[in-house]
């Protein structure tokens, strides 16, 4: 009798437990979400061809405008613009990330230069920002020194008033 309720557990574990174990079910799908339908084989396709022409382009040093045209129009009317202030065109630095990613590529011999000048600039801003908190904080303590000496000093000739000639 023994020997039957083991061989129960045992093969309720490797049927349910152990299958679970090693092919983990996911959870159920929420209920707002839609399920797409699959695509067909013409559409795998076509997405596949379009995602490896994007992957090959963007071994390209200079992303042109044939991978990304929203971003390409967007910097040309920047670049329309005019300066309100000179009546020249805007010039734009390139931005850190960038200056990182370009660097990335050219090996670590030009990326350790790049991440000292992040550092290194990273520092003065903390250094500034450092700088002027402590100051503020000294004004305001001044301040605060400022009001007491005031408030005492104006007690006093209150005190020295209110008791007056005797």
């Amino acid at each position: 009798m023994k020997l039957k309720i083991v061989w129960r557990k045992v093969s309720d574990y490797v049927r349910y437990d152990l299958r679970e174990i090693a092919f983990p079910s996911s959870l159920p799908d929420p209920p707002h979400f839609k399920k797409r339908r699959k695509l067909t084989l013409k559409e795998r396709y076509l997405v596949l061809k379009e995602a490896s022409r994007l992957y090959a382009a963007s071994w390209v040093r200079d992303i042109g405008p044939e991978l990304r045209p929203n971003e390409h129009k967007k910097k040309r009317e920047l670049d329309g613009e005019l300066d309100e202030e000179n009546g020249n065109r805007k010039e734009k630095e390139p931005s850190t990330l960038a200056d990182l990613a370009v660097a990335a590529r050219g090996g670590m011999e030009t990326l350790r230069p790049a991440l000292q000048r992040v550092y290194l600039m990273r520092a003065s801003a903390y250094k500034d920002a450092l700088k002027s908190f402590i100051q503020g904080y000294q004004e305001g303590i001044q301040q605060t020194m400022e009001k007491k000496e005031d408030s005492k000093s104006s007690e006093d000739t209150d005190a020295s008033n209110s008791k007056g000639p005797t």
